[in-house]
């Protein structure tokens, strides 16, 4: 059975203690809350499963679509692989406040310790206020040992690499990398399906109610990557009209697709579904008679059966392309 459609799914909003209001704002996220923190725009994280919005498929989600169309959908060799688990986990997250200093384990360990995929991500800032920055990795190689005494004495930030950023910056993010994103950032993140964090140090920031939320200082001991890098910040090209590619890892490739007028899109060498992510202006996307608007902060989903669009815009935007190779 062919999937004829491009898909578009309802946001799963997510409050969070360091969440603020840019979601609704800039992006016109649907919430009267006013700590809204993530925006998970396709997700196979149980419990979390993203549900169609438009044409045909209106009311299915996701596990059901995969289900149905099997590599129509996903790709041949993604269906064979992660059979009826969506790989990718797309979000929109803005901080009010900064994120909590994490990492995320690598495959190997997130399996045995979790059952779980591991969590390689990628971020792409859409918008930062003035002086907002993102913690990426370390300023130097550091022993465990060193690591657990400046995290100890509350002098974690002594050792790690804090970047100012500004619109377009983009971080990649390996597992056992550690980050956090600081406050003021509003981005788009790319990662695999995988909900596990190894918080390790949270600002001494209480909930709501007085509580703290958990650490897992032991957990991450043996799965941060303790080197160094000279820079961390992804150098990468724009051209108009042309897609080129930022990010490519084994989990996932993205590209930048500035549009200004019409652009004709071919997916004929991919075995993939393509993910856009609409990061600035608005577009239309045509496919046969399906015509569908994107604005800035939205999301789409072209299966692996359709192969040939159109996308058009009247302003300069900006989007994301994302599929796996």
């Amino acid at each position: 059975m062919k999937v004829n459609q491009l898909i578009k799914f309802q946001p799963i909003l997510k409050d969070k203690i360091w969440g603020g209001e840019k979601l609704a704002t800039l992006l016109n996220k649907q919430s009267t809350r006013a700590d809204i923190g993530e925006s998970w725009e396709i997700s196979d994280v149980e419990g979390d499963t993203s549900i169609v919005v438009n044409g045909e498929l209106k009311g299915q989600d996701l596990k059901q679509l995969i289900s149905k169309f099997k590599a129509d959908l996903v790709g041949g060799r993604i269906y064979d692989h992660f059979g009826e688990k969506f790989p990718l986990l797309i979000k929109f997250i803005d901080a009010k406040e900064a994120l909590s200093i994490q990492l995320h384990p690598h495959d190997d360990l997130a399996k045995k310790r979790h059952n779980s995929f591991g969590k390689t991500e990628m971020w792409y800032v859409m918008q930062a206020d003035e002086k907002a920055n993102l913690i990426v990795g370390f300023q130097k190689e550091v022993t465990s040992k060193e690591y657990l005494e400046h995290l100890e004495n509350k002098k974690l930030l002594h050792i790690l690499n804090v970047d100012e950023v500004e619109n377009g910056d983009v971080y990649f993010i390996p597992t056992g990398r550690v980050h956090a994103i600081g406050a003021g950032v509003l981005l788009a993140e790319i990662q695999q399906t995988s909900d596990i964090t190894y918080r390790i140090y949270d600002w001494d920031r209480p909930n709501s109610d007085g509580t703290f939320r958990d650490l897992h200082t032991e957990e991450a001991i043996d799965a941060i990557d303790y080197s160094a890098q000279d820079s961390y910040k992804t150098v990468y090209s724009k051209e108009q009209n042309i897609s080129s590619e930022i990010v490519s890892c084994p989990y996932f490739t993205t590209n930048v697709l500035p549009i200004n007028g019409e652009v004709f899109i071919n997916h004929e060498e991919k075995d993939s579904f393509v993910i856009y992510m609409c990061v600035a202006g608005s577009v239309e996307f045509k496919y046969e008679d399906q015509i569908e608007n994107l604005e800035m902060g939205e999301t789409i989903l072209v299966p692996n059966c359709v192969k040939n669009i159109v996308i058009l815009s009247e302003e300069k935007s900006e989007l994301l392309e994302v599929y796996i190779k």
